[in-house]
């Protein structure tokens, strides 16, 4: 436990506080968690707990207060839905209920490496393996940064709490994550899932940064040797934290990233990783990552203490917290330079985008703002057509702000810098899911390679049909040149002319809703011509 108590702890307003464990150390922390029968330790040595009925994030229980000035700034809509200030001030005081009278654990942390950018945020919390994960994700101070840590943000976990109003009050259901963006105040009442937090710190680093300058980002980085920077987008099972994860080069990050004067930074000190069906053959940074220290949620374990990483009775979504030191090769500072790199990551499970393509500064605010990638239509079965997924900028989940503001953004620091953007498609080849096949990640890494090596850009180019995007005749690496071109891997190419014009026109429908933003910012021109 930390040798000081926090400070300014007289205005959380809690009422007759028991202990309080201060910023405990990762061994306390489990000895807390065993005395708790929060956890049960496993053959790695990692704690495992359960989350309860909520085994991820529940964004429909997600809400800003809507107040000024934040409320002029903030995309109201699905992802940013307001309440009012009356019915926060009642939420709040519920928490603080649940947390006053009771010992607590305080962990005070930084969001953000860059100290040009960074925050410092204070969660408050009844439950052990929630203080846990907190010091596993996010930038872990020292004693000496201790002493004079004063928060500029205060998360309460009430996850204990529900609320029994919530019909009248209007809300989606009796759990609910509200933002106050002008008391700098997060509160979280009936989830006990650790994402939460996690993510809400990303939600208002979104709010925050780019009312700066700064542009944060949903992706993964890494950076070579000779310092230069490459930053993965993609969403859910594109390849981001695989792709990222390179022996060659340090990993910045997994996840959320930030880009200042200085460069890109990481906003957490930890990662946060997928580890259902984990195989330490093919991801073995990850599977080596689990042990003393590592926090899984929601695996199934036997009596001896084996996780079973193929059972997904609980949710497909078991994950584990790690600190980033379990990564042998991560950037000892969380940042970097500029950006010489820039990659989208799509798993197109239409089978008609190239494995990779060269974007103008105008493809890439187009695709950015697309945020595209196609899953596989679930199980059922006789169900074979893909599903296409768009979210903008890779995260609208996570965006306070429209999404254009992102994207200018995006747009500036790409001419200021002079990185280079990609288009890299890690999913089928050869036709749709259910004829073709998946991209091979040995072709898949020869892409990235003459990326970050730059033998892409001294290769021919020529034109993809309808999409208009450059793509590359030869790369080395590359056994079969003919798979550059998607066009080439089919059997019947008049499925394939249907079938790129069918993508291209879902394309073209989703950029529609940026219609409404006027035209000094219509990039839909560097959009696929249907």
């Amino acid at each position: 436990m930390s040798k000081q108590q926090p400070r300014g702890i007289e205005k959380l307003g809690l009422n007759n506080i028991g202990k309080i464990y201060y910023n405990l150390s990762y061994d306390e922390l489990q000895e807390h968690e065993i005395e708790n029968n929060e956890v049960k330790i496993t053959t790695s040595g990692a704690a495992a707990c359960d989350t309860g009925i909520f085994t991820g994030r529940s964004p429909k229980d997600k809400y800003f207060v809507d107040q000024a000035p934040s409320n002029k700034y903030i995309s109201w809509g699905k992802v940013n839905k307001p309440i009012k200030k009356e019915i926060y001030d009642k939420l709040l005081e519920l928490v603080k209920g649940q947390l006053s009278e009771k010992d607590i654990y305080i962990m005070d942390v930084y969001t953000g490496s860059s100290l040009a950018s960074r925050r410092k945020v204070r969660f408050v919390t009844e439950v052990a393996w929630q203080a846990h994960f907190v010091k596993n994700m996010f930038i872990r101070p020292t004693e000496d940064e201790l002493k004079e840590f004063e928060p500029d943000f205060v998360v309460y976990n009430g996850c204990k709490v529900t609320n029994q109003d919530h019909i009248e009050d209007g809300l989606n259901s009796d759990v609910f994550a509200v933002f106050n963006v002008e008391d700098n105040i997060a509160i979280i009442g009936g989830t006990w899932y650790g994402g939460e937090m996690k993510k809400g710190i990303f939600s208002m680093m979104n709010y925050w940064l780019p009312l700066e300058g700064k542009l944060p980002m949903h992706c993964s980085a890494n950076v070579g040797v000779d310092g230069d920077v490459c930053l993965f987008f993609g969403l859910s099972g594109t390849g981001k934290t695989t792709l990222s994860t390179d022996p060659h080069r340090a990993l910045i990050g997994d996840d959320e990233h930030g880009w200042d004067e200085n460069g890109v930074f990481n906003f957490e000190g930890g990662c946060y990783a997928k580890v259902i069906n984990l195989d330490p053959k093919s991801e073995p940074e990850i599977y080596g990552a689990i042990k003393k220290d590592a926090l899984l949620e929601n695996v199934v374990i036997d009596e001896a203490g084996k996780v079973d990483y193929a059972d997904g009775s609980k949710t497909e979504n078991t994950r584990v917290s790690y600190p980033i030191e379990h990564i042998v090769n991560h950037k000892k500072d969380l940042m970097a330079g500029h950006p010489n790199n820039i990659i989208f990551l799509t798993a197109d499970a239409f089978g008609v985008l190239p494995p990779v393509s060269k974007l103008t500064k105008e493809q890439a605010m187009y695709y950015f703002l697309s945020g595209y990638t196609a899953k596989v239509a679930g199980t059922e079965r006789g169900i074979t057509e893909p599903v296409a997924t768009f979210s903008a900028c890779f995260g609208e989940a996570f965006l306070p702000l429209h999404p254009t503001v992102y994207a200018k953004l995006l747009g500036e620091k790409i001419d200021k810098y002079g990185a280079h953007v990609y288009l890299v498609n890690t999913g089928w080849t050869g036709g749709p899911y259910g004829v073709g096949k998946r991209m091979s990640i040995k072709d898949t890494r020869a892409c990235i390679d003459g990326i970050l090596n730059g033998s892409i850009n001294h290769t021919e180019f020529e034109t993809l049909d309808i999409f208009n995007l450059a793509i590359p005749k030869t790369l080395d690496g590359i056994a079969d040149n003919g798979i550059l071109n998607p066009k080439n891997t089919w059997a019947n190419k008049e499925d394939y002319d249907a079938t790129l014009t069918k993508l291209a026109g879902m394309f073209d429908k989703n950029f529609h809703r940026y219609d409404d933003n006027g035209g000094e910012f219509d990039f839909s021109a560097a959009g696929p011509k249907v």
